[in-house]
């Protein structure tokens, strides 16, 4: 390979460890002053009045309430309906947002916005300091962070937070697949679906996590 392009590779490869540790940088000197929080994921293309963008800012309200920043990928849909709901409550609402080629528009419903140039690092700070992670229904990005959640969390490479689905209409599918075809070829134990649960009530979600933080504040620095 002629080597002016093999320079200028190594140039570019060194701006991208750059902008890697930037990234980073700017997650580890942001999070931890926001604790504790909760993390919300879900499809980034619902609207105002759909049900899950109702029942997430209605969550986003009285986690934020209950003295819980919300911290989401900072785009619209879910992301801005949790948001929206912490901040009309007048607590804590963070938004990790990504650059993109399409950008994606942070929503104006955060405190703090800090904006990723990589997926990876974007994720890392998603679950990095959450004291637990609600899911809504949503698309390949979602299922996507539920699974690396899970991993995490199955893997014990994340210590076992509550992790929540919202609406068990939505997921039930989901959970007898897993059951089906899943821990039925004993790709997973039987017990590792025990690692997420599924909820329908809004008001249970945050007895759940409120209930949760409360036990183990004393030690969740070792968390």
């Amino acid at each position: 390979m002629n080597s002016y392009i093999v320079n200028e590779l190594k140039k570019e490869e060194a701006w991208r460890l750059f902008k890697i540790i930037g990234d980073f940088i700017d997650g580890f000197e942001v999070m931890p002053e926001f604790s504790p929080s909760v993390t919300v994921f879900g499809s980034a293309r619902v609207k105002e009045g759909n049900k899950y963008y109702e029942a997430a800012r209605e969550l986003g309200y009285k986690l934020a309430k209950k003295g819980f920043t919300i911290v989401t990928g900072g785009g619209p849909g879910i992301m801005e309906a949790a948001n929206r709901g912490a901040f009309e409550a007048g607590g804590n609402s963070i938004g990790l947002n990504i650059k993109l080629p399409k950008e994606q528009k942070p929503n104006p419903y955060t405190n703090v916005t800090l904006n990723f140039n990589y997926f990876f690092a974007r994720k890392v700070m998603l679950v990095k300091y959450a004291t637990a992670f609600v899911l809504f229904p949503g698309g390949y990005g979602t299922l996507d962070e539920l699974f690396e959640t899970l991993t995490l969390i199955q893997t014990k490479k994340l210590k076992p937070f509550p992790l929540i689905l919202y609406d068990k209409e939505h997921w039930d599918g989901l959970l007898n697949w897993l059951k089906t075809n899943v821990v039925s070829n004993e790709y997973i134990d039987e017990e590792d679906l025990n690692i997420f649960k599924i909820i329908n009530s809004i008001d249970e979600i945050v007895e759940t996590i409120e209930s949760f933080y409360i036990k183990h504040s004393k030690d969740l620095t070792e968390f």
